[in-house]
């Protein structure tokens, strides 16, 4: 059993890099069979990573066949529409409840200072995220942004391969953060609905093959 559990946590997290990454673009299938070999694994795990892959709307079913879920912009929108009613609340909350060492410890560690590396913009994105799920103490809020993420994930990895955006956005973070250790919940909720926005704005003309 707990071998089987193993293999079904490693071929789930290797698809989701991989569709998270564009590895595997929207539309590719993934028969059990041929994914299962590629992967070196049985074809029990490889259902079972791609149930929970199907559960965050990563993956989707066409008849029997599976393949990486597609991409529109009439998704992509409802997507940002749900973020912004959720993480709006959800910074609220932090700038209500938060502890502030965790949020001077994030502004310590990401305010600009030259170019980023390639990877920062990502972890503050991730470190951030975490810090204000934590702070809002919401768990309802904290389970539907969860659900979210992947499918997020996958939208701000090709997106945010603009460096300028890339600055942009680390700036809205930190403005983000600012407010929400400052206790100004209005700020907070404004600054995530701006970043939002600019975000949205950049996903809609860079994204490949949407419309």
């Amino acid at each position: 059993m707990t071998r089987a559990v193993r293999a079904s946590d490693a071929a789930y997290e290797r698809l989701r890099s991989e569709i998270i990454d564009w590895q595997l673009e929207p539309g590719t299938p993934l028969g059990e069979i041929e994914t299962a070999a590629r992967l070196g694994v049985s074809r029990t795990p490889v259902r079972e990573a791609l149930a929970r892959l199907a559960a965050e709307g990563l993956v989707s079913s066409v008849g029997r066949t599976a393949r990486v879920s597609p991409l529109s912009r009439d998704l992509v929108i409802e997507l940002y529409e749900l973020r912004e009613a959720l993480e709006t609340h959800s910074a609220k909350f932090a700038a209500r409840r938060r502890d502030p060492h965790r949020f001077e410890r994030i502004l310590a560690e990401y305010r600009p200072g030259g170019d980023p590396e390639p990877e920062r913009p990502y972890a503050l994105a991730d470190e951030l995220d975490a810090a204000i799920d934590e702070a809002a103490d919401n768990r309802y809020i904290r389970a539907e942004l969860a659900a979210l993420r992947g499918q997020m994930a996958r939208v701000r990895r090709h997106a945010h391969s603009d460096p300028e955006r890339l600055r942009r956005a680390t700036d809205e973070h930190l403005l983000i953060a600012e407010a929400i250790l400052a206790g100004d919940e209005s700020l907070a909720m404004h600054a995530t609905a701006v970043h939002l926005h600019n975000s949205l704005a950049h996903v809609l003309g860079s994204l490949p093959g949407i419309d």
